[in-house]
């Protein structure tokens, strides 16, 4: 259960992550786009779950390694970002989010039963 500071501590964070993804997605692959599903923060406000869908991407885990080695440089941005509305900037640990696909699947499961004959 997040409390209402950290829900608009996420959806800052949220925001600032997506101009950046927005901003930079071409230096982690060419053509695609990144997008910031869900941030979730812990009770002290100091780690960040961040939760990325990948569009136009062939091999996300690859994308995701680049993300992950780049942490530091994204953390040092969004504390450069943040500076005059948060005290603290968070570790931010990224992760594939897969809802997306998660849904596309059953919707194409739902479309492709076959019909029982009556």
């Amino acid at each position: 259960m997040s409390s209402l500071r950290q829900n608009k501590y996420a959806r800052l964070l949220q925001k600032e992550l997506g101009d950046y993804f927005l901003k930079e997605a071409r230096n982690f692959q060419a053509g695609s786009m990144i997008t910031i599903t869900v941030v979730r923060i812990s009770p002290d406000l100091a780690e960040a779950k961040v939760y990325l869908s990948f569009f136009q991407v062939k091999d996300r885990k690859a994308v995701l390694a680049k993300i992950i080695s780049r942490t530091w440089e994204i953390r040092r941005w969004l504390g450069e970002q943040i500076r005059h509305q948060a005290r603290v900037t968070p570790n931010l640990h990224f992760y594939i989010d897969d809802s997306l696909d998660y849904a596309e699947n059953i919707d194409r499961l739902l479309n492709t039963t076959p019909t029982l004959p009556l």
